[in-house]
């Protein structure tokens, strides 16, 4: 699934089809439950990582979601990072920028958020919003916005040297089916707290975000931190893909469990007699 939702060279978001389902030929029912089989490795795999951690590791995973409101970044943190020990995530959702943040580069206040060692990361958006809404609105000069693709791909560089694997996942949904979503919140009173008024007024932007999100994730998919497009109009595919994208890069990792620093047989002894 991974080589199928990639961004490479001649990618184009217009052909990606927020309807489809790459590389899975079931149904909702079958997704559901491979997304439930998968948790207890998923699960198993994190807390290796935490203990790698303990003895000296350096590893971590970084998830970074990004997409439209109503995309499904919410249902990813709950259904498929909720899989794992939530003492081992590290969660952060990036608002508009405070004014003590408006003081310092635009990737001051992501790198103080960068999961340490042992930990997964989730960006419930990200640095990319100071290209994505920026571009669109025009919140900052075109020549600022320029250097920062740059400035994002050697930020994302560091951090792999440094021991992170990085995830990028744009959750890709249609306009009819944002607009369903929307109506949705406003029929259910227990969902009036999620509607936001300006997500209409960004709706109206759909051609311009469209433009600014081709031109982020094709700028930015290096070997180091690829992109990958998950069609999301299903939110049961696009659980079920992260879901498997997460498994990948933490079953690449190779994770072993670290090999204590005391005699087991010794303390094995000591615990009977005490």
């Amino acid at each position: 699934m991974s080589d199928q939702l990639r961004v490479g060279p001649g990618f184009v978001l217009a052909d990606v089809d927020p309807d489809s389902t790459p590389d899975f030929d079931g149904d909702k029912k079958s997704g559901e439950a491979e997304l439930a089989a998968g948790a207890a490795e998923l699960a198993d795999l994190q807390e290796k990582l935490y203990a790698e951690s303990l003895y000296g590791g350096t590893r971590r995973l970084l998830l970074v979601l990004q997409g439209m409101d109503t995309s499904g970044k919410g249902g990813i943190v709950g259904h498929v990072v909720g899989q794992v020990n939530p003492q081992g995530v590290r969660a952060v959702g990036f608002k508009a920028p405070t004014d003590e943040e408006k003081k310092h580069d635009f990737l001051w206040r992501v790198r103080s958020q960068v999961p340490p060692p042992g930990y997964i990361g989730v960006f419930d958006r990200s640095h990319y919003e100071d290209v994505l809404i920026h571009r669109v609105r025009g919140l900052s000069a075109p020549e600022a916005i320029e250097e920062r693709y740059g400035l994002i791909a050697e930020f994302e560089s560091q951090l792999v040297a440094a021991g992170a694997t990085i995830v990028k996942v744009m959750l890709h949904i249609g306009p009819e089916e944002q607009r369903e979503r929307l109506a949705a919140r406003l029929e259910r009173p227990e969902k009036h707290w999620k509607y936001n008024p300006g997500d209409v007024d960004e709706r109206l932007l759909w051609p311009a975000y469209q433009e600014a999100y081709q031109v982020a994730v094709t700028r930015t998919s290096t070997t180091d931190a690829p992109w990958f497009v998950v069609p999301a109009n299903r939110k049961w595919y696009a659980r079920l893909a992260v879901h498997r994208l997460m498994l990948a890069a933490l079953r690449d990792m190779h994770l072993e469990w670290p090999q204590p620093d005391y005699d087991v047989e010794a303390e094995k002894a000591r615990l009977a007699a005490s």
